[in-house]
């Protein structure tokens, strides 16, 4: 029996799947079909040719960025009109003839700038007639794209961001601009990289592309089944076991799923029937899977493409992106698995009777067995590659590859010691921690080779890919025949012809998986080319100023429902796109207005972190959706538990937009580290202890109240401490020289600033710039890209460098130096950290004795 037949919702939740991700057109006539199998295959393979170094080392097909852009948008726009039907009554088992022309004329629009790009290059600014048609065509039918893939929302936004662009001097005086001609908009929108083919494009081009083709190819591999084994046969037997499975399953699935609706589909066919059978409701069920899978967009490494477009919107490396993005991500999976713990407590349930049951001293030697030969493993690998590089030079590669083969033969022996791991979802015996794990370290192997090229070689994010997808190609070809071989089994099930069809499938699954982020890129491209033609970013900051009263937290709060409402109808990935361009640079401007130096990859993840949650938000919720077709609930009250499941991430961003510290920034030791990690965790336990109405007991009103204070404290200790010790002292500018000359090389100095805008109304600032190794105070300020004057008593700025980090920091000619601020010496404020633990070890002492007078009284009673 297959899987479909033991589970008809398996089907419609694939259908489900297809429709939003893949397209939901399956023709039947041999031509049709092969052309949707063939166009994704050799997408895929050329993206791989992009990525890697053959091109320069073959001096064959060498294209530049802007060439590869209008490639791969071919490719996308032809596969949005051939796999999604037009409406849901439309044709879905044949083409029909419109959408071949369509997708035709689509594909030639869009790879119009590959076949002219040298004649292109010699009259900008200046189209042809020919030029302008294909313009205007290509950008209707990338919106009729965009439709067609992602629905009317994102469609909808970008023609009201065209016409703003056009009549501009009909608008409203608040937002009016002198408007644009059509050469003029259609040079800027598609015969340049400012619209269409911009910096969305090219991200999703060079970086997003592989990494959901590597993603996909795991799956493939087996790897989505191992993550959810090994997190089911870990967590299993704890209270909730299940739901705690579900909650770690979706977050390893997350490092490469970059869909919360597929993580949902793909963890939850095995988890939701697993936590209702223990005694999880159906809307519990979903709402847990639904939070868990959403929250996989929010961990790195893929994080649902956003994490290629911050490294170039923020212009930050991706190393840092991952960095910034990896502690709130941990904590708020911590907080989940610990609701879950907290909603088992309530319920009294049990979690699956292990295999073997271990004494608690058996369980700490294998715990601390794995994590030393982790370590013992990690040092062996670093160092003795270190060495053999440093021995054998150039030559060394070769050395790595046959270690690398080596060490993939050998796991692969030991996956066969072990039974294989099951497909089906009915399971009724928890398996063996052990050999599940046993079963799949191969898997591994990819992952650990995309993370020493990121890390120790320092690649490029697609190169790093790309060498980890090599090496899982040849993975998902030869694990087959190597099992049959080390098992003794000669079946069609261990041979080369079904490593390579799994290979092909991976390929063309990636493809066409990649169909959405494609057009969604491109469509988003034109709200990104808007702004910069039309300068609405400088409006916009009037406008939420003027909405928000000027107050940080209005503003921050009117982003965060902005980005739920606009992430209701677009993937996560155009959400984001929109909402920090418009709104980034408004965060960063009103902060700094407010004396608030916000970073902004801290603005960025703000934004992200709230389109992410717009997944299982109702009325919408298509992750909800999905759950509830799974759990048999109902979507909206699966929708609103998911998101009251999910008020800890909701936090997070307005915490680490005021506590930096979260992102990893301003982090001073490994001490310091090791307390804000504590400090954080311990801060989201509480918060979610409050909202979850429990911890050893049900909790009082005041002790949620406590709670929340503690949280609050644990979270932002310098709220209060800067109350007893200020954290800056206020120097006045005329020892501004004087002052920089002393400052040590690396620090940070914080002007405040004071102008006028371009309405005439005069405004303040907050600035910082980093101090550099020069001699002298006014050379020093010379080097951050600014100088001073003095009129009338009054310090100026004076001759601004353009492209300097001053001119970065929005400092302009003539404004006057109010003062600048340094740092005081001052205790340490997590000393804050000690009255909030306080608090929370009197709750848990509280509530520990009215447990255990509860318990003398039911014995006494029984």
């Amino acid at each position: 029996m297959t899987e479909k037949e033991k589970n008809p919702a398996v089907e419609r939740l694939e259908k489900m799947v297809a429709d939003t991700d893949t397209g939901g057109r399956t023709p039947q006539d041999k031509f049709s079909k092969a052309v949707l199998f063939g166009v994704p295959l050799l997408w895929s393979l050329f993206q791989l040719w992009y990525s890697s170094p053959l091109p320069f080392a073959l001096n064959f097909f060498v294209i530049n960025d802007t060439e590869a852009r209008s490639i791969h948008l071919a490719f996308a726009m032809f596969l949005a009109y051939a796999a999604f039907p037009t409406l849901k009554t439309s044709p879905t088992k044949y083409i029909p003839l419109q959408d071949w022309i369509l997708a035709l004329a689509a594909s030639f629009a869009a790879g119009y700038i590959y076949f002219n790009y040298t004649a292109l290059s010699a009259r900008p600014g200046a189209p042809t007639t020919l030029d302008l048609a294909v313009s205007v065509i290509g950008i209707i039918l990338l919106l009729e794209a965009t439709r067609r893939a992602l629905g009317p929302p994102l469609m909808i936004i970008g023609t009201l961001f065209i016409i703003y662009t056009f009549a501009g001097q009909h608008m409203p005086d608040i937002i009016a601009h002198k408007g644009a001609s059509l050469t003029k908009g259609m040079s800027h929108y598609w015969l340049s990289t400012e619209g269409v083919f911009g910096v969305a494009l090219g991200v999703s081009t060079s970086m997003v592309f592989m990494f959901v083709l590597f993603g996909s190819l795991l799956e493939k591999a087996g790897a989505g089944n191992y993550f959810i084994r090994v997190a089911f046969a870990g967590l299993g037997h704890m209270r909730g076991g299940p739901a705690k499975a579900a909650v770690v399953s979706s977050a390893m699935t997350g490092m490469i799923s970059g869909s919360s609706i597929a993580n949902v589909v793909t963890t939850g066919t095995f988890t939701i029937p697993l936590m209702k059978k223990v005694g999880f409701s159906a809307e519990k069920a979903g709402g847990i899977e639904c939070a868990s899978s959403v929250n996989g967009q929010i961990t790195p490494p893929v994080m649902g493409a956003a994490a290629f477009l911050m490294v170039e919107y923020v212009g930050i490396s991706y190393l840092e992106v991952i960095k910034n993005a990896f502690l709130p991500a941990i904590i708020a999976y911590i907080a989940l698995v610990y609701i879950v713990h907290l909603e088992a407590c309530k319920m009294g349930l049990k979690g699956l009777e292990k295999r073997h049951k271990k004494t608690i001293a058996q369980t700490l030697y294998g715990i601390v067995s794995v994590l030393l030969g982790t370590i013992a493993t990690g040092a062996a690998t670093y160092y003795g590659l270190g060495w053999i590089k440093t021995v054998a030079g150039d030559g060394a590669i070769y050395i790595i590859a046959v270690l690398a083969l080596l060490a993939y033969i050998a796991l692969i022996y030991l996956a066969c010691r072990v039974p294989e791991l099951e497909h089906s979802t009915d399971m009724t015996v928890l398996p063996d921690l052990g050999e599940t794990t046993q079963a799949g370290l191969y898997f591994l192997l990819p992952v650990v080779v995309l993370m020493w090229c990121l890390i120790v070689e320092q690649f490029s994010p697609s190169l790093s890919v790309f060498w980890a997808t090599v090496l899982l190609l040849f993975i998902v070809i030869t694990q087959r025949p190597l099992k049959g071989f080390f098992r003794k089994i000669q079946s069609e099930e261990f041979s080369f012809r079904r490593g390579l069809d799994d290979v092909i499938t991976g390929m063309v699954t990636g493809g066409r998986n990649m169909i959405g982020i494609g057009v969604a890129t491109a469509a988003a491209g034109i709200i990104v080319g808007t702004v910069t033609l039309t300068g609405i970013a400088l409006v916009m900051t009037d406008f939420v100023e003027l909405i928000s009263l000027g107050n940080m937290n209005l503003t921050l709060i009117f982003t965060a429902i902005f980005c739920i409402i606009l992430g209701m109808g677009l993937p996560t990935t155009a959400n984001y796109i929109v909402v920090s361009t418009l709104m980034a640079p408004v965060i960063v401007s009103l902060g700094a207005q407010n004396g608030l130096l916000i970073p902004l990859v801290a603005v960025h993840l703000f934004v992200f972190y709230f389109g992410v949650l717009a997944d299982d938000t109702p009325p919408v919720g298509l992750a909800a959706f999905a759950a509830a077709g799974i759990s048999g609930g109902d979507p909206i009250r699966t929708g609103i538990q998911g998101f009251m499941y999910d008020i800890r991430t909701a936090i997070l961003p307005f915490v680490f937009i005021y506590n930096n510290e979260l992102l990893m920034i301003g982090i001073g030791s490994a001490f310091h580290f090791i307390v804000v990690v504590c400090g954080a965790v311990i801060a989201m336990l509480a918060f979610a202890s409050a909202t979850q109405n429990y911890m050893l007991t049900r909790n009082k009103l005041w002790e949620s109240g406590l709670l929340l204070v503690a949280a609050f404290i644990l979270f932002r200790p310098g709220f209060f401490w800067d109350q007893i010790y200020p954290e800056l002292e206020t120097r006045p500018p005329a020892e501004l020289a004087h002052f920089v000359d002393h400052m040590p090389a690396g620090d940070q100095l914080r002007l405040t600033l004071k102008g006028e805008k371009m309405s005439g109304k005069e405004f303040t600032m907050v600035v910082s710039l980093k101090v550099g190794d020069q001699v002298g105070g006014d050379q020093r300020l010379q080097a951050m890209g600014f100088s001073t004057r003095t009129e009338d008593g009054k310090i100026f700025v004076d001759n601004v460098v353009f492209g300097s980090a001053a001119k970065k920091a929005r400092i302009d000619f003539d404004q006057e130096i109010i003062n600048f601020q340094v740092l005081t010496d001052r205790p340490p404020k997590q000393l804050m950290f000690i009255p909030a633990i306080a608090l929370l070890v009197l709750i848990w002492l509280n509530q520990k004795r009215r447990v255990k007078k509860a318990t003398e009284q039911a014995a006494i009673q029984s």
